[in-house]
This record gives C-alpha cells, sequence and structure tokens, in this order.
C-alpha cells in the first residue's frame, strides 16, 4: 500500500508544466540553431562553378585553382608541367645530338675525337635514337597527363566546395599506447557530434 502512494504521489508531481522547463528548452534550440549558423560558412550552390573552374585551368594551368581558393596548388601545377617540358627538351636535344651525328658519319665526315658520340658504333648510334625519341614521346605523354589531371583537380575541388564539410565529421588518426604491454596500439576512429 505504501509503495502504491509512493507511485501515485510520483505520477501526480510528473504531470506538472513547468515554465522555467519549456524556457530552458527553448533557449537551447535557439543557441544550437545561433551555433550552426556561426559554423556553416556555406556558398550558395552554383551548379556551373566546377565547368567555370575546368575552363579556367583549361585555359591557364592553375587558373582554376586559384579561382576555388587553392593557391598552394599552383606552385605544384607549375612545378609539374615544367618537370614535363624540361624533360621533352633534354630528351629532344640528346635525340637530336645522335641523329645529327649519325646522319654526318653517313654523310662520310670525318669524326671528331673530342665528341663523346665518336666511341659509338652505327648500331649504338640508332640504339641511342631510339631510346631518348622514346623517351621523348613519353615525357610529352606525363605532360598532358598532367595538364588533363590539373583540369580534373579544379573540377572536383570546385565540385567539393559546394558540400558542408565542418569539423564536426572527422577522420582522426590515432595512436593509443598499451599500458600492459607497452607497445602502441594503431587505429582509426570517425567521430561526429550532432
Amino acid at each position: 500500500m505504501i509503495l502504491f502512494l509512493f507511485f501515485c504521489v510520483h505520477s501526480i508531481f510528473s504531470q506538472e508544466e513547468n515554465e522555467n522547463e519549456e524556457l530552458k528548452v527553448v533557449t537551447e534550440e535557439v543557441a544550437v540553431k545561433k551555433k550552426k549558423k556561426k559554423n556553416q560558412k556555406l556558398r550558395p550552390y552554383e551548379p556551373l562553378a566546377p565547368a567555370r573552374a575546368a575552363f579556367y585551368s583549361a585555359i591557364l594551368p592553375g587558373l582554376g585553382q586559384a579561382h576555388t581558393g587553392k593557391y598552394w596548388k599552383i606552385p605544384i601545377v607549375y612545378g609539374a608541367l615544367g618537370a614535363g617540358i624540361y624533360y621533352y627538351k633534354f630528351n629532344n636535344d640528346l635525340y637530336t645530338e645522335a641523329r645529327d651525328f649519325y646522319k654526318s658519319r653517313l654523310a662520310g665526315v670525318p669524326d671528331d675525337p673530342t665528341n663523346r658520340l665518336s666511341v659509338l658504333t652505327n648500331e649504338q648510334l640508332i640504339d641511342r635514337q631510339r631510346r631518348f625519341r622514346k623517351d621523348q614521346e613519353l615525357s610529352i605523354m606525363i605532360t598532358v597527363g598532367l595538364y588533363v589531371l590539373n583540369i580534373i583537380d579544379a573540377n572536383v575541388t570546385a565540385h567539393l566546395q559546394q558540400f558542408n564539410v565542418s569539423k564536426d565529421l572527422s577522420f582522426k588518426p590515432k595512436v593509443n599506447f598499451n599500458e600492459l604491454g607497452g607497445k602502441p596500439n594503431y587505429g582509426m576512429s570517425l567521430n561526429y557530434s550532432f
């Protein structure tokens, strides 16, 4: 009987409305909404922004990265394209040198003993020409591939800027030390907060 009265009285109190509780809930909701608005720095959705960034990168490499605000990628783009162009020129010069020396040898011009190619046979000169021609074509393909990769990077970056990527959702690698064995435990954790 005492338990019955205890539960009845308790349920009666739980049915009372407290205005302070409602006010507290409303102010917490407002605080959460303000916090969400503060954390959201979303640009308005622009469906043509990725195409525009890709077009800019196609016109001038690195311009699409500047358009998306990734200025630190511009030296990487020019370094990669510059390396490809350098190796093309390097292989072209060596190919031209071997080809000209081979042509002069076939024309009957006596070999210059100071020239480093004078010790090579005709077959070795032909092989040298083939190798440098192949390397020259490979450097052209790599440079074109890097140019296309520059355009793709600008397009993908512009696409990803239209998504809300906040610190509330993060992927953090973490190392814990095993206190029993003294060895590190490696792992990954996916953290999210609401």
